[in-house]
């Protein structure tokens, strides 16, 4: 059994200002087939997107911003909750910031609670606190989120699922003869350097943010399997089938 850390971005769980009750069912249902044979944590954007549906406040501004996060929340939540219900499945909420992961007792108790909630067949549900994070305290992006997560709790594998579907030879938005590339040992330094360049509109990273997280948890020898939210079908083919089609792995241990 394996423990996986999934991790959906807000381009997917969003669209036109709301949010993405199919996408979200789809998302479920594939976690729910995943945790039969594995241990499942799951980290989620979402809380300002969900915010914005009850009130339209300007999200360029920080205090708007946590205010959102704030409503939305529970909202998110709530919409989990009653997903996860149709397969007889609880969960659980964990907020985070980085300053839980500055000190070694913090970290300790992080482990603890997630190890606590599997053993109990729950799966716990991670965001960062956008609520109250500084801007000394955010971890940034929930990218970043789940590298840290992903190494702390000893998981074996981030999922990432997002608007990106694969990392590419060049940019696809600019190039049609971009190529996939299926398997990465190694991310260059000057990739890693790049401006984030966020897609949709409550998107907070891009391309660059995964490439960090991966490239952080390759430096910890964890894998990272990046992929599309939109359609599962690859992360479904890699994860219940053992069978890569699409999507990027990033991995010191070669091609699977």
């Amino acid at each position: 059994m394996k423990r996986i850390v999934v991790k959906v971005g807000s381009a997917v769980l969003a669209h036109n200002d709301s949010i993405a009750i199919d996408r979200m069912e789809n998302l479920v249902d594939f976690l729910a087939e995943l945790k039969k044979n594995n241990e499942v944590i799951l980290v989620s954007s979402g809380a300002v997107a969900a915010g914005y549906t009850k009130i339209q406040l300007d999200r360029s501004i920080i205090r708007n911003k946590q205010a959102l996060a704030s409503i939305g929340q529970p909202i998110l939540m709530h919409t989990y909750t009653e997903k996860f219900l149709k397969h007889n499945i609880i969960i659980s909420q964990v907020l985070l910031t980085s300053a839980n992961f500055s000190k070694t007792q913090e970290i300790i108790k992080i482990k603890n609670t997630v190890d606590t909630l599997i053993s109990n067949n729950i799966i716990p549900i991670v965001n960062e606190n956008d609520a109250t994070a500084t801007d000394e305290l955010e971890v940034g992006d929930n990218d970043q989120l789940s590298a840290y997560i992903t190494k702390h709790i000893d998981a074996d594998i981030l999922i990432i699922l997002s608007d990106i579907d694969a990392y590419y030879d060049k940019d696809p938005r600019k190039s049609l003869d971009a190529k996939i590339l299926k398997v990465i040992n190694k991310i260059d330094q000057k990739d890693l350097n790049r401006d984030a360049t966020p897609h949709g509109t409550f998107a907070t990273g891009g391309i660059v943010t995964k490439l960090k997280a991966a490239s952080y948890l390759l430096d910890k020898n964890i894998d990272t399997f990046l992929a599309t939210g939109f359609d599962l079908s690859d992360v479904k083919s890699y994860l219940l089938d053992n069978h890569h089609i699409g999507g990027t792995l990033f991995t010191n241990r070669g091609s699977k």
